[in-house]
């Protein structure tokens, strides 16, 4: 699965070498004004033959050179020859490390060399412990590279419609957003509007999210937050009134909460008021209809990605034929193009409704409080990383690491604990090395600090982790603390008395990381999925169009970590380099196939006439 190349073996032979060589095969030929056959008769004939020979041997060379089959042979070596150039990983700062016991060469890696790494650079670290006058947490940003845009949904609601409703009194009570990893799996009922047409037809979308969902599974991982979202647009759509969506217990993380136990349900039901209806049960005589059981209303398998033209087409026919319908499962049910009026309702639900529930608010606007009163030396700014680094994650990527026989024993019993048998399939190969440096392994957390002090993070920097819990957290979590002190998790900033509400239900907890994160100065992602995605697209919608997010180039620090004698002035221009790539990308525009969640422009926000001040775009 890894490592092979993308060149074959000609399928035709090479052509012959071109007809304009074949003339330096004669024996008239002329050589520096002399005949070649016959030499000199003078004392210089053998340099005259010697020189020949040289132009022959050369002559040689170009012509293979140029063959279709020379150049498909060198082909390769001088893109691997250029692309570690570029990567700075050639000329002085090469190195070549052995193999101790066979004496052979240890391919790239397949060793974890992070820690010679650090041993080697910390001292240069430690120097530049200057300070937040030279800490890039104060200039990570460039406002010169993007334009400033600004959220554009037509839509008005305040606080004060909401009859009842606590506040808090800290500045972040507004704080919004939605749970994402540990969500338990969601079923968003709707039924056509009561007010509107058909009143007497319903319809009943489950939106069942994160089905066989386990939490190294990327590609099959599921969001109750785009099922939810999805579910208001679809309801939108066919002129639907949306229940409340029902969580189902999910089968990985056993969390039992319900919507209102995440989110602020009166404020979702008062936020769609203009544009979908939102009810929190179904009537009574939608119950009374079918026997109050809600698996009597017939359920139609929707394919994923469907257009607005196909619930049109074929689900509204039969909603208004049977009165009501349900979709299970909703997941990646809606396609990405949609109408403009229809990508706004998504854009409100997603931004804007889905508010956390009012006990998760108050502990996370008090989390964030202290983030930032922790981080006075840098103006209150702060840096969040999502760290993926639990023992699942380290077990689905095949990545080896320090521990030896044991840590190998660990993961084939975590593998086999959770895929039964994936990893041992007759034929699959498994190439760790491979794997680290196409940049898929779970970065550490000594390779996270590394690489924030690369880029110019100094020691006086805080920093808070939002994690599951990290894999032999005592051991891999120490180089981190080394080189942040001022490190946070939510253990650390909320006490043991105000988390345990929340302990045993991993979707709340996940709505307090996701908080912290979401106001952070500088949000770093390290592996990927719907989580940091989330993030950066909620980060683009309250940070002026640009998400505040560094986003690693895996293959290259993985070329970087596989380097034990790299100098520090290589690493710290390499990762300076980083820093700035992801600043540029940080303002990009949702692509055809993109998602709105992630990149809300210019779905969800308009382009300003006037660029603001980058004292403007932050808190």
């Amino acid at each position: 699965m890894h490592g092979y190349s993308r060149l074959g073996r000609p399928s035709t032979p090479s052509p012959p070498s071109s007809p304009r060589f074949r003339h330096g095969r004669s024996k008239n030929a002329i050589v520096g004004g002399s005949t070649v056959g016959g030499g000199f008769k003078g004392g210089g004939g053998g340099d005259v033959k010697l020189q020949n020979f040289v132009e022959r041997l050369v002559y040689m060379v170009v012509a293979g050179v140029y063959r279709r089959r020379g150049v498909l042979l060198f082909a390769p070596l001088l893109y691997i020859s250029g692309m570690l150039l570029y990567m700075g990983s050639l000329g002085f700062d090469m190195v070549v490390v052995s193999d101790r016991v066979s004496g052979k060469a240890a391919p790239l890696g397949s060793v974890y060399r992070s820690p010679q790494v650090f041993e080697r650079l910390w001292p240069f670290m430690e120097t530049e412990n200057n300070g937040s006058s030279s800490n890039a947490l104060m200039h990570a940003w460039n406002p010169r590279l993007r334009q400033v845009w600004k959220p554009c949904l037509n839509h008005s609601f305040s606080e004060a419609g909401l009859k009842g409703r606590a506040r808090s009194t800290t500045t972040t009570d507004n704080i919004r957003g939605r749970a994402f990893k540990g969500m338990p799996e969601a079923k968003a009922n709707c039924i056509p509007s009561q007010a509107k047409k058909n009143p007497k037809n319903l319809f009943n979308a489950m939106a069942q999210s994160w089905e066989g969902w386990s939490s190294c599974s990327n590609s099959s991982r599921k969001d109750s937050a785009i099922s939810i979202s999805d579910a208001v647009a679809v309801a939108g759509l066919l002129n639907a009134t949306l229940v409340i969506p029902i969580f189902h217990l999910n089968s990985v993380w056993r969390d039992s909460s319900k919507f209102g136990d995440i989110f602020d349900e009166e404020f979702f039901i008062y936020a769609l008021r203009n544009h979908v209806n939102v009810i929190k049960e179904l009537p009574e005589n939608t119950l009374q209809r079918f026997n109050y059981n809600i698996s009597s209303i017939v359920n139609l398998r929707v394919k994923a990605w469907s257009s607005p033209a196909y619930y049109l087409q074929k689900v509204l026919p039969k909603l208004v034929a049977m009165g009501a319908v349900r979709i299970a499962p909703f997941s990646n049910r809606l396609a990405h193009v949609v109408p403009s009026n229809i990508q706004g309702i998504r854009c409100l639900a997603n931004f804007e409704a889905l508010r956390f529930s009012e006990p998760i608010r108050i502990l996370a606007a008090k989390m964030v409080d202290r983030m930032v009163r922790n981080s006075s030396k840098s103006g209150g700014k702060y840096v969040s990383v999502h760290l993926r680094f639990e023992e699942d994650m380290v077990a689905f990527s095949c990545c080896e690491y320090d521990g030896g026989e044991e840590e190998k024993r660990e993961m084939d019993i975590a593998r086999e604990r959770s895929w039964r048998g994936k990893f041992r399939r007759r034929g699959r190969i498994i190439r760790p090395g491979a794997i680290r440096m196409d940049g898929k392994c779970p970065l550490t957390p000594l390779e996270v600090g590394m690489m924030l002090r690369g880029m110019g993070f100094d020691n006086t920097t805080s920093l808070y982790v939002a994690a599951g819990k990290i894999y032999k957290a005592e051991k891999y979590m120490a180089p981190l603390k080394k080189i942040f002190p001022r490190l946070e998790t939510k253990d650390t900033l909320a006490s043991p008395e105000e988390l345990a509400p929340f302990q045993g239900h991993s979707s709340r907890l996940a709505a307090l990381d996701y908080t912290v994160c979401l106001h952070s100065e500088v949000f770093v992602t390290t592996q990927g999925g719907n989580f940091p995605h989330f993030l950066m697209g909620h980060r683009r919608y309250l940070y002026g169009g640009h998400s505040k997010t560094i986003n690693p180039d895996k293959r290259k620090l993985a070329l970087l970590f596989d380097s034990p004698d790299i100098r520090w002035e290589t690493f710290k221009r390499q990762l300076q380099e980083m820093l700035h790539h992801s600043d540029v990308k940080a303002s990009e525009l949702r692509k055809p196939s993109g998602s709105l969640y992630t990149h809300p422009m210019p779905d969800c926000m308009c382009k300003q006439a006037d660029v603001r001040n980058e004292a403007d775009l932050t808190r």
